[in-house]
């Protein structure tokens, strides 16, 4: 139940074209406190409620729980969540032996693209595609959290 996860910045949309899936993705939180964060996400026709705790030193790994949710229960816990609701398009992108998880966001955060990939181990390699820009892994602007209070377009 631990996740291990780099993000960065994408520079281009090339990666589209490689999509193996794409989905629009809504998400709030129900709670934004770094030592326990709480989200409602509906992805495509399938609802999650996910429970992540404070990230280690290197800023890649953190405590993660993820139950699959009634989708109309979802709709209902939305109405419930702290303000600033995450929209965004959520592309699937396989490199060599992983997925990279592409989200182009929409609304107050439009223009930002942020991709993420998950790893068994921080030491893992992994190969980098040429559309993948500087890593913001350490940079806690680029969580989804705090993106909901801070959009990306008042930065």
């Amino acid at each position: 139940m631990i996740e291990i996860e780099k993000k960065f910045m994408v520079l281009n949309d090339s990666f589209k074209a490689a999509a193996l899936t794409q989905n629009h993705i809504a998400q709030g939180y129900l709670s934004t406190v770094p030592e326990r964060t709480v989200r409602v996400r509906i992805k495509g026709e399938k609802s999650y409620l996910t429970i992540k705790g404070l990230t280690n030193d290197t800023g890649m790994s953190r405590f993660e729980w993820e139950k699959e949710i009634p989708v109309n229960e979802a709709k209902k816990l939305l109405l419930l969540c702290e303000k600033g609701v995450i929209d965004k398009t959520r592309f699937e992108i396989k490199v060599g032996n992983h997925i990279f998880e592409v989200d182009e966001f929409h609304g107050d955060n439009k223009g930002l693209i942020i991709a993420e990939i998950e790893l068994d181990s921080e030491t893992e390699t992994f190969e980098k595609p040429n559309w993948l820009g500087e890593e913001v892994t350490n940079d806690k602007r680029y969580y989804n959290s705090y993106l909901s209070k801070h959009p990306y377009k008042k930065w």
